[in-house]
């Protein structure tokens, strides 16, 4: 008899991970983001999950929207800034925003505090996504399933 996998675990059971395709300079301003990728480790295919700490000072990602991916977050711990188009507000436990896919409006996550915060992010996984970023010259597109960047002209990074 085959023993089957249980789908409940607990999310500390896996491992942080740190990496990111990002290239210099912009690599280095997400180093203390690190995720434990939930959806992955439960087999998910349609949607990703990821339990994500940000360090004191550090950024989630450049600002940012998706042609083809809706994202969503939640607060778990800590307090953190929405950085949009709007402008900018803190985020407290509790508190929840979605972007949705082709909607023309950068996001970013940053920890201006000096304790770290826990937060979810849920994205689908659209084929043939997008990303453009708002605020830097860095283009995004998912090739194979991986993403590959480029200056906002096609050229990429040196």
């Amino acid at each position: 008899m085959s023993r089957l996998k249980a789908p409940a675990f607990d999310p500390k059971d896996l491992p942080e991970q740190s990496s990111t395709g990002y290239p210099e300079p912009y690599k280095s301003r997400v180093a203390g983001r690190h995720k434990r990728r939930l959806g992955d480790h439960a087999g998910l295919k349609n949607f990703g999950v990821n339990l994500t700490r940000l360090d004191p000072g550090a950024e989630s990602s450049m600002r940012h929207w998706h042609t083809r991916q809706d994202e969503f977050i939640y607060v778990l711990e800590g307090e953190m800034t929405l950085v949009t188009n709007a402008g900018r507000q803190k985020l407290t436990p509790g508190m929840a925003a979605g972007f949705p896919a082709g909607k023309a409006d950068g996001h970013q996550l940053v920890n201006e505090t000096d304790k770290s915060v826990l937060y979810l992010e849920i994205g689908d996984r659209t084929p043939e996504d997008g990303a453009t970023y708002s605020d830097v010259d860095m283009a995004a597109r998912m090739v194979d399933g991986k993403w590959v960047f480029t200056h906002e002209d096609g050229s990429p990074f040196k």
